[in-house]
Order: C-alpha cells, then sequence, then structure tokens
C-alpha cells in the first residue's frame, strides 16, 4: 500500500530563502551500465557517428548556390549520393535488439505496458529535480508551513521507440527534459541528451508513496483530489498571518509519488496528478524478475 508522506507538505515556490540540494541524480553520462551486455556502448557507438548525408547535403547546397548556373549540375549529381548517405546513416546510427514475445518477461512486460496507459493518462507528471528542508521558524511562516520546498520540472509518459535503438516492441517511456528512462522488457535504459547508460532491474530500488502538495492558485490540475488548504503565511498555530495583507489561500492536493534509485547513483522521484496513476507501473517494478 502507498505510504503517507509526514504531514507537512512541500511546497513549489518559497518566499524565503532555503537552501536547495540536487537530488536527480547521476545522469546517463556518469552512471555505470549494470545491464550486463554491450548494447549501452553498442547505443553510444552510434550516437557518437556524424549524419554524413546532411554534411554532404549542405555542402552540395551552399557549393550549388555559389555557382550558379553551373551549381544546378552539382545539385542534380549530389541528390543520389546524399540519398544513399541518408539510408547508410539510418543504419549505421541503430542498434537492433529483438525480445522473444512468448517467454515470461513477456508477459510481465506486456502488463507492464498496459498499467503504463494509465500513468500517461495522469493529466500532468512532474520530477523532482531539487530539494531543500525548511530550518527556521522564518521559514516555516513565511512558505505556508510546510516542511520542505522542492523545484520540479514537468515530465511526460508514453510509449515509443528509443532514438538509436530498432526493437519489435513498443517501450513505455518517461521524459522529463533531456533526460528519459526507457523501461525495456531487460532492463531500465537510461538517456541524458545522446548518452545511454542501463540499470538491471534487479539493481532498482522502487518507492511508492501518496503525498500531500501545496499548489499555487489556478494551477490545480483537473485530476487532482483537493484535500484542504493554507495560506501562503501562516502563524504558529497554522492559521493565516494577519499581518500581511496580500495572503493569497493555497490549495493543498494529493498526488502519487514513484521513487527510482539505485546505489550505483540513479535518482528519480515523480509525482502524478492524479494520486493512483503510478500505482500500477510501480508495484509492477517492485515483483520484476529480471
Amino acid at each position: 500500500m502507498p505510504r503517507i508522506a509526514p504531514p507537512h507538505p512541500p511546497v513549489l515556490q518559497a518566499t524565503a530563502a532555503v537552501d536547495m540540494n540536487d537530488v536527480s541524480g547521476l545522469t546517463a553520462l556518469d552512471l555505470r551500465p549494470t545491464g550486463g551486455d554491450d548494447i549501452v556502448q553498442q547505443l553510444n557507438t552510434a550516437a557518437r557517428r556524424p549524419r554524413w548525408g546532411w554534411i554532404a547535403a549542405i555542402t552540395a547546397f551552399v557549393l550549388g548556390a555559389a555557382l550558379l548556373p553551373w551549381g544546378f549540375i552539382i545539385w542534380a549529381v549530389a541528390v543520389p549520393g546524399c540519398w544513399w548517405l541518408f539510408l547508410r546513416d539510418a543504419l549505421r546510427k541503430n542498434v537492433v535488439l529483438l525480445y522473444d514475445l512468448d517467454d515470461a518477461p513477456a508477459v510481465w512486460f506486456d502488463r507492464f505496458t498496459t498499467a503504463w496507459s494509465a500513468t500517461a493518462a495522469s493529466d500532468r507528471l512532474w520530477r523532482t529535480v531539487e530539494s531543500g528542508r525548511v530550518q527556521t521558524t522564518y521559514q516555516h511562516k513565511a512558505n505556508a508551513g510546510v516542511g520542505a520546498i522542492v523545484r520540479r520540472v514537468p515530465a511526460m509518459a508514453n510509449i515509443e521507440q528509443p532514438k538509436g535503438l530498432a526493437t519489435n516492441v513498443d517501450i513505455p517511456t518517461l521524459r522529463a527534459g533531456k533526460d528519459a528512462l526507457y523501461f525495456l522488457p531487460d532492463r531500465l535504459l537510461v538517456c541524458s541528451g545522446k548518452h545511454y547508460s542501463d540499470v538491471s532491474y534487479r539493481h532498482l530500488a522502487v518507492r511508492r508513496s501518496v503525498t500531500r502538495y501545496v499548489e499555487q492558485p489556478g494551477q490545480v490540475p483537473k485530476d487532482t483530489q483537493l484535500i484542504d488548504q493554507t495560506w501562503q503565511y501562516v502563524n504558529i498555530k497554522g492559521g493565516p498571518d494577519r499581518r500581511f495583507k496580500n495572503n493569497p489561500v493555497l490549495p493543498v492536493v494529493q498526488y502519487g509519488q514513484l521513487e527510482l534509485t539505485t546505489t550505483h547513483g540513479l535518482a528519480w522521484s515523480v509525482q502524478s496528478s492524479r494520486s493512483t496513476a503510478l500505482d500500477g507501473a510501480g508495484s509492477l517494478l517492485l515483483n520484476v524478475q529480471a
């Protein structure tokens, strides 16, 4: 069962200075692969290969434009060569990974893909990248009475094919900025920009919970449960601090939360606007056999 977070919920924006710490963990560039084979090495090698098709096309265009009207001849000669290079680049920059669709991991993966559709249906998703504890009475009173401050970035869940990987299954994907997690049948593929690493599921620690969160006025997602309200400035007893004329009422909502971590440095904390949206996928990750 999801565990309820401590009574003081975090709030996104602080009015009193709170020391913030990076909680996003290592990127794929620094994360040691634990998948057990050379797929990550192949992906990173393919990602570094230059796109000769685009280089040739741009060179031919510039050269042709500089030598008009003879440039039309250059363009006519360059078209088939550039097309061949584009096809060659597509092959060289893709790694093929095929899965057996009839074994036990395939059954688990099919269930996970179905559960991921519920995650993707959540109105909003976020990834927490910074967190700071409220330590002084003034910080507590000036930040809606919360116990912690977090900074989040928007996240998106869908089902897609990872760039550079050609496979026979569609992959549940979690993306936040330039970072992404790809849930493959046999491992978690971690992507940062154009660099890849991976995590064996047996190394993955999973924690599901429900957390209280102080939102900003007018920013409550449509599928979120509103459970309370507070004020930007509160007194010791938790009521509004009446010394402030501009003291907006803030909604307190309930979000779902899924934390994925490893001892090697992976750290993803994801919130869903619908409190149960991450439950199915989180439960299956807790029971994966890899």
